[in-house]
């Protein structure tokens, strides 16, 4: 990795982001090796891979074929790379230095969301991967999630991490400012970025980083089509304010299996609030009169439960819910809850073997790995 202090980050789509100081005292090539020599030693081109071409470098560095040229023979010369006619430009056996990566966990409220920690048993458990390490940092204060986040990112910069697995904040109010302000300080350290479980842009945009989660879309259909099945009229969504871009995925389900299912306009009906709220959710049940709700989690189904239990309402005979996720408490609650599964350890297997792609290959289009999920049918 290259020293965040006097570096110029520059994206360009062709390769991995590498630039230097132009004000600097030693002379370009110099400079050029010097980027290139940090890119592989931390990992960014692993044995094996080629470097972007000369002509690609050229563009990246905004300078002549003539001083790439020498860069790459000084780097030759070496011993980290050999050049072959015709080719361009490989990556010799392992570099000098340790050769395993260091990867920084970057989930706000991790031992709160019941989803990661199966996540990151996936992604410890995964077999024949480039040796890897993964860094639960801690910033030892409590300021809030939001500067917690923040800080957060800066320690894995100034640690100088491979990467970072980093889960979008959301529910706070400032989650977007947040979440652009540590990918952007990331970008600029040159430090690859996997998205984990949902994308920092609302639905439908697509992030320009890879993303690893479940198909949200088909997950709210899922739901949906189920309560439909069971004979459910007035099905109503409910999520918590400040919701992340996937709830957004799962609503869009929730509106299709209606929609497909032949239900009028006036049975669709899309709340956010909060789901301990008992005036407010009372005041839902008067005027609309749900049937039936898909909960965009699971902790928002286990909390609504609680509510309309306290409001004399019966689950299922009046209403009924459904979840996402298929936390560990879902079956533990007052009544067991039928909910969408996400396959959490395949996801934490797919995200770091994307990761180890991405570096491989920095120059790949941004992907989403999208994993099917599956009905588990209880008692709501």
């Amino acid at each position: 990795m290259i020293a965040r202090t006097g570096v110029k980050s520059q994206k360009q789509p062709e390769c991995c982001n590498i630039s230097f100081d132009m004000e600097r005292q030693p002379p370009r090539y110099q400079q050029v090796k010097e980027a290139l020599e940090a890119a592989i030693r931390k990992g960014r081109y692993p044995p094996g891979a080629r470097l972007p071409s000369e002509s690609v470098l050229v563009k990246q560095f905004k300078t002549s074929r003539i001083t790439v040229g020498r860069a790459l023979r000084e780097l030759q010369r070496e011993g980290l790379i050999e050049r072959r006619a015709g080719s361009g430009s490989f990556v010799r056996g392992t570099p000098p230095g340790d050769p395993s990566l260091l990867f920084g966990l970057l989930i706000p409220n991790l031992e709160e969301t019941e989803i990661f920690p199966p996540i990151l048993e996936g992604m410890t458990a995964i077999s024949g991967a480039r040796p890897h390490a993964l860094l639960r940092g801690s910033t030892g204060t409590n300021a809030g999630v939001e500067k917690e986040a923040l800080l957060l990112c800066d320690q894995y910069i100034a640690r100088g991490v491979s990467g970072v697995f980093f889960a979008p904040l959301e529910q706070t109010p400032r989650k977007d400012e947040v979440n652009r302000d540590i990918l952007t300080a990331l970008d600029a350290a040159l430090i690859p970025v996997v998205l984990l479980d949902r994308s920092e842009l609302d639905y439908p945009r697509q992030s320009a980083r890879d993303l690893v989660g479940i198909d949200n879309r088909r997950a709210g259909y899922i739901a949906a089509a189920h309560l439909l099945k069971v004979g459910c009229v007035r099905i109503g969504f409910v999520a918590q304010p400040n919701s992340a871009s996937t709830v957004e995925g799962r609503c869009a389900g929730y509106r299709e299996a209606l929609f497909r299912h032949g239900a009028s306009l006036e049975v669709s009906r899309t709340v956010h609030l909060d789901p301990t709220d008992s005036s407010a959710v009372n005041q839902f049940l008067r005027d609309w009169r749900p049937d039936a709700f898909v909960c965009a989690n699971d902790r928002t189904a286990g909390q609504l439960m609680h509510t309309l239990i306290a409001l004399g309402r019966s689950i299922p005979t009046e209403i009924r819910l459904v979840g996402i996720d298929d936390v560990r408490y879902s079956s533990l609650l007052p009544v067991p809850l039928t909910t969408v599964r996400q396959p959490c350890r395949q996801i934490g297997q797919v995200a770091i073997a994307a990761m180890l792609e991405r570096i491989a290959h920095p120059e790949l289009a941004a992907r989403e790995l999208l994993l099917g999920c599956e009905l588990v049918i209880r008692k709501s």
